[in-house]
């Protein structure tokens, strides 16, 4: 048998339990979540987003998702963690949410949300429970954030995947490169390696999740790639440059991601010099992802040392991000987030020098906060040997 991407039900069924205890020493007596995120991570519910409404309603008894008719033949088929309460249209003659308080009725307690709702949503909900306290909560965003071991299971699927699809690039630029070929472009290297995932997935795995961003990255070579989250380009990779590739992927709706940069050809000295500081920044930044200690402890000790070098005008950015249902999500590895690292976190590590007209410099790894030291659930090469494609 293959993999399977899906959580089972029991999976769920404690899933809510925890939040419902969560909910009750915080007096609330209905919980609604409308991001996407939350809906997939509280159901398993996967769908597009779009204007149309879609929220799950927890209360102390009840899981209801709310859906409009164009999902319903589609909620059924994935056999969700909650029973679907369907509405017509958007806006609606009948609004969806008025629909949705009917069917609830009375609450004693708070109406929480999460702190991603609109204004507007805010105000309705407001207008329809009139007894009742509507408050932001993070009883969810918190949850997320330490994940479950059926979670790790998936994260560390997405790894293993991250992994292949930087080694699909890479052999597909050293084939060319070898045989004397034209070298792909940016765009083209891509699409490769997102095809890579995706096979690997059709071949291996015995059903697919398919949540959107299935799989991705950013791919830049030479000059283009001094800029983080510039746009990728028809530039093809030339000899004698260093390129990135960032990718990841979601497996079962959770994600990781594997980055490395590459040196095509004779390497320079400034390309050993700014990958040694990139290199060793990040191996700091990845030591300092630690059950116990904070996340701004892993920022400052790897940007401190990239300081140090003289590197100021090359930094960009923290060292990295919590990750889960989302690439990028709580906890923060930067130096104004003090949260106190646990067990069962995932967090990336990815400090990186980015030199104008030279290029940028930037490892990252998806990394499992334990008690005994940071678990890099990505493993693709590292030493400057492996990373010179010649």
């Amino acid at each position: 048998m293959g993999f399977s991407q899906r959580l089972a039900s029991d999976f769920f069924e404690r899933l809510h339990r925890d939040i419902r205890a969560r909910m009750e020493e915080k007096g609330v007596g209905l919980l609604i979540l409308d991001a996407a995120d939350d809906v997939l991570y509280t159901t398993g519910f996967s769908f597009r987003p779009n204007e149309r409404p879609v929220a799950l309603a927890l209360t102390a008894t009840a899981a209801i998702l709310l859906i409009p008719e164009l999902e319903r033949e589609h909620a059924e088929r994935q056999d969700m963690a909650a029973e679907t309460l369907v509405y017509f249209e958007f806006p609606g003659v009948d609004r969806a949410f008025s629909l949705l308080a009917r069917s609830i009725g009375e609450i004693t307690g708070d109406i929480a949300h999460s702190s991603g709702l609109s204004v507007g949503r805010a105000a309705e909900l407001a207008g329809l429970f009139p007894n009742n306290r509507v408050m932001p909560t993070d009883i969810v965003a918190r949850m997320r954030q330490v994940k479950y071991p059926e979670e790790l299971r998936l994260h560390r699927e997405a790894a293993r995947i991250s992994d292949a699809m930087v080694q699909s690039g890479v052999d597909l630029v050293t084939e060319a490169f070898r045989a004397g070929k034209p070298l792909p472009s940016e765009i083209a290297l891509e699409a490769h390696v997102v095809r890579h995932a995706l096979d690997i997935m059709e071949n291996e795995h015995e059903d697919i999740m398919n949540v959107p961003t299935l799989a991705g990255g950013l791919v830049y070579g030479g000059p283009n790639s001094a800029y983080p989250h510039g746009i990728i380009s028809h530039r093809r990779i030339q000899p004698g440059e260093s390129f990135i590739l960032s990718l990841g992927c979601r497996v079962g709706g959770r994600s990781a991601e594997s980055e490395r940069t590459f040196v095509l050809g004779e390497p320079s000295k400034e390309h050993r010099k700014y990958y040694a500081i990139a290199q060793e920044a990040q191996r700091l930044g990845t030591t300092g992802l630690v059950a116990g200690r904070t996340c701004a402890s892993a920022d400052i000790s790897a940007l401190t040392y990239i300081r140090e070098q003289g590197m100021t005008p090359y930094l960009k950015h923290r060292v990295g991000h919590g990750m889960g249902v989302a690439f990028h999500e709580p906890p923060w590895i930067e130096a104004g987030d003090q949260t106190i690292l646990q067990e069962g976190m995932i967090c990336s590590s990815e400090p990186a020098l980015y030199v104008p007209e030279v290029g940028g410099f930037r490892l990252a790894d998806t990394v499992l906060v334990t008690g005994q030291g940071p678990d890099s659930l990505t493993k693709f090469p590292r030493r400057f040997e492996e990373i010179v494609l010649s």
